[in-house]
């Protein structure tokens, strides 16, 4: 749903075809993360089932190796879902789930996480540049 919202502003939208006009750029999106948390899922989920054009996947290392080792792209798996990703949510509604709710939380807390390694990366960059400059 995400990326058929992305397509419908960024490819499709004429209020960002007449910003685009005026030098602004597409923003991409972003799959976040996307490292598998359940070991019951393959390791390489978040990466195989979330390929679409013009999109980021920003992936701790393990994921990287495990794609890298035995990851399988068969191409866009994204396009032309939004449909079917509805019908799921609306299931997951239908159950009592407050799914804005939820969307809150995992958004407050995936800036929170992506904040602390902001701020890690900071950290080491800035110990790396006074270990240099001695």
């Amino acid at each position: 749903m995400a990326y058929a919202a992305y397509q419908e502003v960024f490819l499709g939208g004429q209020r960002f075809d007449a910003l685009k006009v005026d030098g602004a750029r597409v923003q991409r999106p972003l799959w976040a993360s996307t490292g598998v948390k359940n070991p019951d899922y393959p390791d390489t989920l978040y990466v195989t089932e979330l390929v679409a054009p013009n999109t980021v996947n920003t992936m701790p290392e393990e994921t990287i190796d495990a794609v890298a080792d035995h990851g399988v792209i068969a191409g866009d798996t994204v396009t032309g879902r939004a449909g079917e990703a509805q019908a799921v949510f609306d299931k997951i509604s239908a159950v009592g789930v407050d799914l804005r709710d939820v969307f809150i939380v995992l958004e407050k807390e995936g800036v929170e996480k992506f904040e602390a390694s902001w701020n890690e990366l900071l950290k080491a960059t800035q110990a790396q540049l006074d270990a240099a400059a001695k």
